[in-house]
């Protein structure tokens, strides 16, 4: 059988973004040739060092050469200015609305070997609520400013964010089923929804009813479906971590709680992430550009190689994923090659040439 191609292409960005995203192309040319995938590579640009350079945060041919090229991509991170700046705005939201990529996918999990086991996935809603940044600052009949911000809902968007999570959620039982998942603490696939109905009653009532529609499907008779308001959801997930299989959220509430979930596994270094569309997929840590540890080579690369990982699981590539992730794990359960992050001493280098040599 002749070896797949796929052209990747690598957006850094700023910071350790730089660091780490080359770190996530030698994971992909150190995957065994027996797979059949072959890799070539697109260097692009985006990031708010491009904005300083350019003048524009995310240029038009990184958006095409994404579209016409590339069939995935990893994107390192982002710095943000921390001043209003004229004409700036995020890239990697700029990218999720250009390429439809509706869906956030965040996996949340410890190594096997843990006194309290986690294995969760955060899918967040990725192309409105508040993040469609239409705001607006006004002055009062007594002088003093508003500033309003518009929260946009959509049944299209709520309906399809849910049969992903409803997906993922069928994907991760049949895995378990499989015994494949290294002593799951699930036995059964469950879907959350988490909202503020109760206040919002318009916005977030409409992500409720739709997705409780969407997962109504008979596709999903399988998967016990749960609710959680959003405040009472942060209580019980840093209390009891282990309730979750899949929780699907609004754009806000879903970065929210992805980024808290990470500090149960011990560092946003470890936490990976996927922008998904129907066609298209980018792996992106959820780390910052951590600008205090930039070029120091500390940099814990866990986060990128993980989504590199997730990104070929979303192309169907779910042999090649499953190495990555066996190997990272390897890594992480032996726990000495670990970065400053993690409480070790290890070299950013040091923990990518562990990863390939166990691949």
């Amino acid at each position: 059988m002749a070896a797949r191609s796929l052209r990747i292409g690598l957006i850094p960005g700023d910071g350790i973004g730089r660091e780490v995203i080359p770190a996530g192309r030698r994971i992909l040319e150190a995957l065994p040739s027996s797979l059949g995938i072959k890799f070539s590579f697109t260097n692009l640009d985006a990031g708010f060092e491009t904005f300083k350079k350019e003048g524009i945060a995310l240029p038009e041919r990184t958006v095409e050469a994404l579209e016409s090229e590339c069939d995935g991509a990893v994107f390192g991170a982002v710095s943000s200015p921390t001043v209003k700046t004229e004409g700036y705005s995020s890239p990697i939201v700029a990218l999720r609305k250009r390429l439809s990529l509706y869906a956030n996918v965040r996996p949340v999990k410890t190594i096997s070997s843990s006194q309290n086991p986690i294995d969760l996935v955060i899918v967040r809603e990725n192309t409105e609520d508040l993040y469609v940044k239409e705001e607006k600052t006004f002055t009062a009949p007594d002088g003093s400013k508003v500033a309003e911000a518009i929260k946009r809902i959509s049944e299209k968007a709520s309906f399809d964010i849910a049969a992903m999570a409803g997906d993922i959620a069928l994907r991760r039982q049949r895995v378990r089923d499989a015994g494949a998942a290294g002593g799951s603490i699930h036995s059964t696939p469950v879907v959350t929804i988490t909202h503020k109905s109760n206040v919002l009653s318009q916005t977030d009532g409409l992500f409720r009813e739709t997705a409780r529609r969407a997962l109504g499907d008979k596709k999903y008779k399988s998967v016990r479906v749960e609710e959680q308001i959003v405040d009472s959801m942060v209580y019980k997930l840093f209390r009891q971590p282990a309730s979750y299989d899949v929780i699907v959220a609004p754009n806000l509430y879903g970065d929210i709680l992805s980024d808290g979930a990470a500090a149960l596994v011990g560092s946003l270094g470890l936490v990976p992430s996927a922008n998904v569309g129907k066609g298209f997929v980018i792996g992106e840590p959820c780390h910052g550009s951590a600008p205090d540890i930039e070029g120091l080579g500390i940099a814990n690369p866990i986060a990128t190689i993980r989504s590199v990982a997730l990104m070929l699981e979303f192309q169907g590539q779910e042999e090649a994923a499953a190495r990555i992730y066996r190997a990272v794990d390897g890594n992480l359960e032996e726990g000495r090659l670990l970065t400053p992050d993690m409480g070790g001493k290890a070299s950013t280098e040091e923990v990518v040439e562990d990863v390939c040599r166990r691949l």
